[in-house]
């Protein structure tokens, strides 16, 4: 056995380089442009910006160690970004499409920060804010082994508490069965959320998404019937089970995630618990 050491970048840059590369890999966001000048007035350039996959805004700030500067940084061009969303929406429309653009989820812009390490005083000082803040650490190994650990993920939205937790996620139906499916739909909102430590919760008038760094569910509005939840499982590696699981790879839907379980009564929730955490774990 030979030991395979951690180590840092040489610089900067070549995080970065690597990052957008393969951003929707890493982070489950589509790279828009690198270097992004914000102004003579600002006088700043982003590092990256992009867009995830619940059509939020994102900025990708990268340090080769610990710095702490990082985070105000950030939060200095996150502000700026707020003030420029035209501005970002075109962006957005020139490189993604005018679909993309047309979607742009402004209640939830992202800051990424990468880097090689944090301190106590910045994990604490992100938690004080009222953005959505990801604090994840990198390491190099040997000559082609890339580790992405998060150290901290603060969600901007309004915290979730135990009693918000347990309100329907669509309105009362005025029928039994469509009250029932209210009631399953807010048992697989506390056990996706119920899952681990920063879950933060998204939501979009055709689905709710549930996202660590990135998405790991899609929960669609209740059906008469069923509840839809998309999963990031390979459907391949699971034994489908006909009326509770099926490979929608290359099917249109709404949400992110090739793996859909049906859910139909709390007993299909508890089957579906391995596969949540599966999914959970994967992200």
């Amino acid at each position: 056995m030979t030991e395979v050491v951690p180590r840092l970048a040489e610089v900067e840059a070549d995080v970065q380089g690597l990052v957008e590369a393969h951003m929707e890999t890493l982070l489950g966001v589509r790279f828009l442009t690198s270097e992004y000048g914000t102004g003579p007035v600002h006088g700043g350039r982003i590092d990256s910006l992009g867009l995830d996959e619940n059509g939020s805004p994102v900025i990708v700030e990268y340090k080769r160690g610990t710095d702490a500067g990082v985070i105000n940084q950030g939060l200095f061009y996150l502000t700026w970004l707020m003030d420029h969303r035209r501005e970002f929406e075109h962006l957005v429309r020139d490189r993604l499409g005018v679909t993309a653009a047309s979607q742009v989820l402004w209640s939830g812009p992202r800051l990424i920060c990468i880097a090689g390490d944090y301190t106590r005083y910045d994990v604490h000082a992100v938690r004080e804010h009222r953005r959505s803040i990801d604090l994840v650490r990198y390491r190099l190994f040997g000559s082609d082994l890339l580790g992405l650990e998060t150290v901290a993920s603060v969600s901007g939205g309004v915290p979730v508490s135990r009693r918000a937790r347990r309100q329907p996620v669509a309105q009362a139906a005025s029928d039994a069965q469509g009250a029932a499916m209210a009631e399953l739909a807010t048992a697989v909102d506390e056990a996706l959320l119920g899952l681990g430590d920063g879950v933060n919760r998204v939501e979009r008038k055709q689905y709710r998404a549930y996202q660590r760094l990135r998405n790991f569910a899609c929960m669609l509005p209740p059906q008469y019937s069923k509840v839809l939840v998309y999963l990031k499982v390979n459907p391949a590696d699971v034994d489908l089970v006909p009326g509770f699981t099926r490979d929608v790879a290359g099917l249109g839907h709404h949400g992110t995630g090739d793996l859909e379980v049906q859910l139909r009564t709390s007993r299909d929730v508890e089957r579906a618990r391995d596969l949540f955490l599966t999914s959970y774990a994967a992200a």
